[in-house]
Order: C-alpha cells, then structure tokens, then sequence
C-alpha cells in the first residue's frame, strides 16, 4: 500500500512509518520540520515538508495513497484545537485528491461506554474537568467533523501512550472501552492501526486498543 502519514516524527508516528516501512508499504511521511524525522532514509520513504494547515500543499502527498493516517498532536495539555484544525485541513486536502480511507487518533476519554464503574464514575469525570479538559474537548470536536464527513474513516481511541517496547500484543474492542484499559505502547497502538488497513471491518467505527 502507498500510505501517507501526518505527524510522523512524534512518537506514534514514528512508529507508524518504521512498521510500515517493514512491513513493505511506501511511505509518504509528512512533516513540519524534517530535522525531527529519525527514521533512517530508504528507498519506500519519502519526507515531505509541509504546512499541514493549507490543504493545497499537503494534497499532492496524497496522490494515489491507499490511506492517510494522522498522529498529529499538541504538546501536553494546554488550551489546542490542533487536531481538529489539522485533520479539518487533512479532510480537506483527501477531498483535493480523492483519497478516502483515514486512520485518526483519538482517546479513550472521550467516552464512558465499555469501562469499568471506578473509571466512569471517579476517574474520568475528574479528568475532564480537570488535567484532561482541553485534550478532551479537541478530541471530541475533531470526531464530531470526521463523522460529519463522507469519507472512510477509523477512529482509533487509545488510553495513555507509553514508549516502553512494543509487547507485540494488544486488546481490542469496537465501539466501545476496555475494561482495565490504562495504557498502550505507542509501537503497539502503530501495529493494531496498521492491521486495521487490511480489510473494512474497522470502516466507520471507534477502536479502542490497551495492552
């Protein structure tokens, strides 16, 4: 698969480009400061600098791609609607070159759905109002104009990302939350993303993933 990837020198995504590119896919891998990018160069990888706000200059590493996969994300959790801003321009840069499968990731904040009553009633809502306020209302404002759109989308809903090594195994549900679910590496979170191209069953769901 041809897959271009936004976001791609933070840690998941990174991730997401080392795997693909393992796992023989071409890479389109576009980011705002190319000094950031450790993957080493290769013939299947291409870096493409960008603003990822104007659609007319992210569009053309979209020709011909398979999927578009976003990892953008603020750093910490401040005042930011840079996911909702970013994939807006993203939708809308797929729209340019008629690409319709897109991968984003999102939080298993935005929802109570699957978790466990200590997580519902105590963890969560303290979260949202607190430490998680800003990250959650991004993500949910995002959500909302993916659902909006007509594209083939999956949202992906990780708990809290860690770069521990990969454990080479993950839990997953549709739709819903994990019981127990407080964490994910980033490695593993890229592979079960990564796994979710090879058919349309994740087309137009929520994933939530946790080791």
């Amino acid at each position: 698969m041809k897959l271009t990837i936004f976001g791609a020198s933070g840690a998941t995504g990174t991730c997401l480009v080392t795997q693909a590119l393992d796992a023989g896919h071409e890479v389109m891998a576009v980011v705002r400061d190319p000094a950031r990018s450790t993957v080493p160069a290769q013939a299947r990888l291409h870096v493409v600098t960008a603003d990822v706000m104007n659609p007319a200059s992210i569009s053309p590493a979209m020709a011909e791609s398979d999927a578009v996969i976003t990892a953008i994300g603020p750093r910490g959790t401040g005042p930011s609607t840079l996911r909702q801003d970013s994939t807006r321009s993203i939708m809308q840069a797929m729209g340019l070159a008629a690409t319709r499968r897109l991968l984003f990731v999102s939080g298993s904040i935005v929802t109570d759905r699957g978790d466990s009553p200590y997580l519902r009633y105590l963890i969560k809502p303290v979260a949202r109002r607190t430490f998680l306020r800003h990250v959650t209302s991004d993500f949910i404002a995002t959500e909302a104009e993916i659902h909006a759109s007509n594209l083939d989308w999956t949202i992906f809903r990780p708990p809290a990302l860690t770069r521990k090594p990969a454990r080479g195994a993950w839990r997953a549900a549709t739709d819903r939350n994990l019981p127990r679910c407080f964490s994910i590496t980033c490695a593993d979170l890229a592979a079960s993303m990564l796994s979710a191209l090879a058919g349309p069953a994740t087309i137009h769901r929520h994933v939530c993933v946790a080791n």
